[in-house]
């Protein structure tokens, strides 16, 4: 089946340069910034979704950096660490930096932050990026101690990518909810309005401690809001009342690049677009989703090739294997293959008792919502009647960890940690709110993957597990995502691979 292409939202011929009184913010040293998936906690603990991520790195700082070009960890809020054996790393805590309401920042931030996130009982809305942590503890004026529940090779990169610090003080005085509402950080931007779901301002944070891996940013506001689809975002974009929006149909990149005062680039991510099964039968009795030959069948319905070089474009690659290929475990030798066969397909529900087809729902967030409508388009041509309930992003996690999608299209950005402990747990690990294999044995392999810092121990288990969840097919990575980025010709800006743009290194020309 051949996709069929949808017009795009703006045509060349209709690209008009808007009034001259709507500029970018350069004189006012404002960046506007739109997203379209609202945020409706910026705190990133209790988030799960990329933009959470992103606003978090321009407010809180980490114990350690990850350099965006090498990818090498570099002294944050801690100066220097050890792991003293391969379940305890001490830190030792940089002096002198405050916290955005100007209170100190000291191990006992440290200590309380790690703890906090550790407790089960605060519900962090990624487990499994802190279930490796036992608890941290203050060995001295400056220093501090983190037991980890089992060796834990990516500790730093979990320390650098998701683990922001909170002040002890202020939180406990105004609460999980006043602290998502009114949030302090000690990064390079403070948070200075924060309406929650509609738009967030940020400011430079001129008391920003020195010597910073970030810097000190060159701009000083940044004014973020968010918007209900694609199509607005671009109409903001062409009537210069935004500055920065991406993930823009990949089909307007060049007529984007044929407005004077716009630039439109594109940069392939470490996210990983895919399509989750309920096989399990979490979305009740009967479902023929729990049928092995069905879930082949879809695997086989889906020409992710095509897909990936027609709608994602960019160089958007289809992973062997259900995590990113570069990911430390990522073993695509391991991984049962599917070739796109309609009519494999079509024999597979046949052979399951669906000569004719059924109907099923697939609950997503993805845009273009030409992107979803192309997998029923493919399912519907083996005789999968699908209906989409397209829902913006966080209705839509919260409608998957609820269990009430037989199939749900989303996408993992694995927090951009480039190890296979940031997406196999999330997906296939026990308590996930995201598995829908409920296997045993293919939890106790997730586990045993992230139970021991033997690389070779590793490497054996997460094949194991991706040779088990390939072939009965389970979760279908279908394509590797090209950020498409468009924005003012006054800014400059630098895209990363890591998929996290960082606004504190932006300027203006």
């Amino acid at each position: 089946m051949k996709i069929t292409r949808r017009s795009t939202l703006l045509a060349a011929t209709s690209l008009a340069v808007a009034p001259t009184a709507a500029r970018a913010q350069k004189a006012a040293d404002t960046l506007r910034i739109q997203f379209v998936d609202a945020v409706p906690n910026v705190d990133m603990y209790f988030n799960s979704q990329r933009t959470g991520l992103i606003l978090a790195h321009q407010a809180w700082d980490m114990l350690v950096h990850r350099d965006p070009a090498t990818f090498d960890i570099k002294p944050s809020l801690a100066t220097d660490w050890k792991f003293t054996d391969a379940s305890t790393l001490d830190l030792t805590i940089r002096q002198g930096v405050k916290f955005h309401d100007g209170s100190p920042f000291s191990a006992d931030d440290v200590v309380y932050t790690i703890n906090m996130v550790a407790d089960p009982a605060s519900k962090v809305a990624t487990p499994s990026n802190y279930a490796w942590i036992a608890k941290a503890e203050k060995t001295g004026d400056h220093t501090v101690r983190i037991h980890m529940k089992r060796p834990t090779p990516a500790a730093l990169e979990y320390l650098a990518m998701v683990t922001p610090i909170h002040p002890k003080a202020y939180r406990e005085k105004v609460g999980p909810e006043g602290f998502a509402a009114k949030p302090v950080g000690a990064g390079p931007y403070k948070i200075v309005k924060n309406e929650q779901g509609k738009e967030v301002v940020f400011e430079r944070f001129e008391d920003y401690w020195a010597g910073s891996p970030k810097g000190k940013p060159a701009i000083k506001t940044l004014h973020v809001r968010f918007v209900p689809d694609l199509a607005t975002e671009v109409t903001e974009l062409l009537a210069r009342r935004t500055d920065w929006i991406w993930n823009i149909n990949p089909d307007q990149l060049s007529n984007i690049n044929k407005v004077p005062y716009l630039q439109a680039v594109r940069q392939e991510s470490m996210r990983v677009g895919y399509l989750q099964i309920d096989a399990a039968g979490r979305t009740g009795a009967g479902n023929p989703l729990t049928k092995l030959k069905v879930r082949q069948a879809i695997f086989h319905a889906v020409n992710r090739q095509e897909f990936a070089d027609k709608l994602v474009q960019g160089g958007s690659r289809v992973p062997p294997a259900p995590c990113f290929p570069s990911q430390f475990g990522c073993d695509a030798n391991a991984a049962v293959k599917y070739d796109y066969d309609p009519k494999k397909a079509k024999e597979l529900l046949a052979e399951a008792g669906y000569p004719n087809g059924f109907d099923v729902e697939m609950v997503t967030y993805v845009q273009p919502t030409s992107w979803p409508a192309a997998v029923q388009n493919y399912l519907q041509a083996v005789g999968i009647r699908v209906k989409i309930n397209q829902l913006q992003v966080a209705p839509a996690i919260d409608k998957s960890h609820r269990g009430e999608a037989p199939l749900y299209m989303g996408s993992w950005g694995s927090y951009s940690i480039n190890d296979v402990s940031a997406i196999l747990p999330v997906m296939f690990g026990a308590g996930a709110g995201d598995n829908y294999s409920k296997d045993p044995e293919l939890e106790k392999l997730v586990a045993a993957g992230g139970a021991t810092a033997d690389k070779e121990d590793r490497l054996e288990a997460y094949s194991r597990a991706i040779k088990l969840e390939t072939e009965k097919a389970y979760w279908l990575p279908i394509n590797t995502y090209v950020n498409t980025y468009a924005f003012s010709k006054d800014l400059d800006f630098k895209t990363y691979p890591d998929e996290l743009p960082r606004f504190y290194l932006a300027k203006w020309k």
